[in-house]
């Protein structure tokens, strides 16, 4: 197991939280926060607002599933739980829902740009910080919109994690398939629960291309 570094700060060591399944010190970042809820209930809690003490698990479905299967959650609590058989899949949608609703308030704020053309005249800006390809789009569009990636003077981060309905629900349109996200107040939150949802489910649907495959 590697030794992690002593915190250097109070506020950076406020983000340190012990993962129940690797036993260590994590950036809270990483994680994902759970309470008990009613009749025992273990209930994530991904605002961390829910009263109660915290149990934190790593944001991975293997680590939420093993949490659950070797009953780190009573074990941590020093109570008996109960962990939902579905635990990390309502982990997956609470963080997709989370995701995407926070794709709404991105449009609200003026910072989504939808469209191929616009999408472009943004890579082109060197503003964008992600460009959101719909999972189900046209892999010509894809491959073109890919050009545009290689052209432009930051490179974004790429994700096809949502089809075109999805987006549009959560962006208040129809055929939704090429969105910009442009860097601005509250990416970063946004970006960190992307990575957290990335646990679940791959950043992109594992057809598309080698060469659209993006690490997190």
């Amino acid at each position: 197991m590697t030794e992690q570094a002593a915190p250097r700060t109070h506020a950076e060591a406020s983000r340190l939280r012990k993962d129940v399944v690797l036993g260590e010190a994590t950036d809270e970042a990483r994680l994902i926060r759970f309470v008990e809820g009613p009749g025992g209930i273990v209930v994530p809690d991904l605002a961390r607002k829910l009263p109660g003490r915290g149990i934190w698990v790593g944001a991975d479905r293997d680590s939420v599933t093993l949490a659950a299967k070797k009953g780190l959650f009573s074990r941590s609590a020093k109570t008996r739980l109960t962990a939902p058989a579905d635990l990390a899949d309502q982990v997956e949608a609470l963080l997709a829902k989370r995701v995407l609703d926070g794709l709404g308030l991105a449009r609200r704020a003026g910072n989504i740009i939808s469209g191929f053309e616009k999408v472009v005249a943004a890579l082109n800006s060197g503003k964008t910080a992600w460009l959101i390809e719909a999972s189900d789009g046209a892999d010509d569009g894809r491959r073109k919109m890919l050009t545009a990636v290689y052209k432009a003077p930051n490179t974004p981060r790429i994700l096809g994690m949502f089809t075109s309905d999805e987006l549009g629900l959560a962006l208040g349109g129809e055929n939704v398939i090429h969105t910009a996200l442009l860097a601005g107040r509250g990416t970063d939150r946004w970006t960190l629960d992307v990575e957290r949802l990335s646990g679940f489910r791959p950043f992109h649907p594992p057809t598309w291309s080698e060469r659209w495959r993006e690490e997190p």
